[in-house]
């Protein structure tokens, strides 16, 4: 089967003594942690071809993510859930139309058929009644739910996360990483999931099936979970 996300030497900071290669195989999920100046920050973008990498490739479902013009490649993001650092929610929408958003945008189902899909991603976070917040009156938490739902709202085969857990409690983190699995199948998570930070609660860490710190270097150095 091929792995959803391979990252092919790519050099992430000019520090780096060797480039950067991952692979993130299905039924996966792969945490990589490091500082600001080790370029962790920069593995997400370089998924959704938000920028380039300097050198090397990156292959999304076998795909060169670098290959594809503008249109395909917004196209191609539908296959890919993202959450990014700081949830990058829209303040003048609640929670629940920002969790809307990509499916209005992305797809022709119709008003019922979208607010159907929104309220079963609100029950699956736990959203309650702050979905009707917005982002500015709910707390990081909610936001954080919130971000997730409308991450998932394509239901993607892959699931690349910014620092998905800052600013919730351990116990948080551990049912948004339940959420973001999709539920188990005997290989594993239904999803494969990247995610990238600083640090991540220990409770995450036990349900990662692979866990690296990025040195300043480049280096890719497995660490015990």
């Amino acid at each position: 089967m091929t792995a959803p996300l391979v990252f092919e030497d790519i050099p992430l900071n000019l520090r780096a003594a060797t480039p950067c290669s991952l692979t993130v195989p299905a039924h996966h999920t792969i945490a990589v942690l490091g500082d600001d100046a080790s370029g962790v920050d920069r593995l997400g973008g370089y998924v959704l071809g938000l920028e380039a990498p300097p050198a090397g490739r990156v292959l999304v479902f076998d795909t060169d993510i670098g290959s594809l013009s503008d249109p395909e490649r917004l196209a191609f993001r539908r296959r890919v859930g993202y959450l990014p650092a700081g949830d990058g929610l829209l303040q003048n929408l609640t929670l629940r139309d920002n969790i809307a958003l990509p499916l209005r945008f992305g797809t022709a189902a119709s008003s019922r058929e979208i607010d159907g899909r929104v309220n079963v991603m609100v029950v699956a976070v736990r959203l309650g009644s702050a979905a009707d917040r917005r982002p500015a009156t709910a707390n990081e938490e909610e936001r954080r739910r919130a971000a997730l739902a409308r991450a998932i709202a394509f239901d993607p085969g892959l699931l690349v996360l910014e620092q998905p857990f800052d600013g919730v409690t351990a116990r948080a983190a551990a049912e948004l990483l339940e959420v973001a699995r999709g539920g188990e199948t005997a290989e594993g998570a239904r999803r494969a999931i990247l995610i990238t930070g600083h640090e991540l609660p220990a409770v995450v860490q036990r349900r990662c099936d692979r866990l690296y710190r990025l040195t300043r270097a480049g280096a890719l150095e497995l660490e015990t979970v």
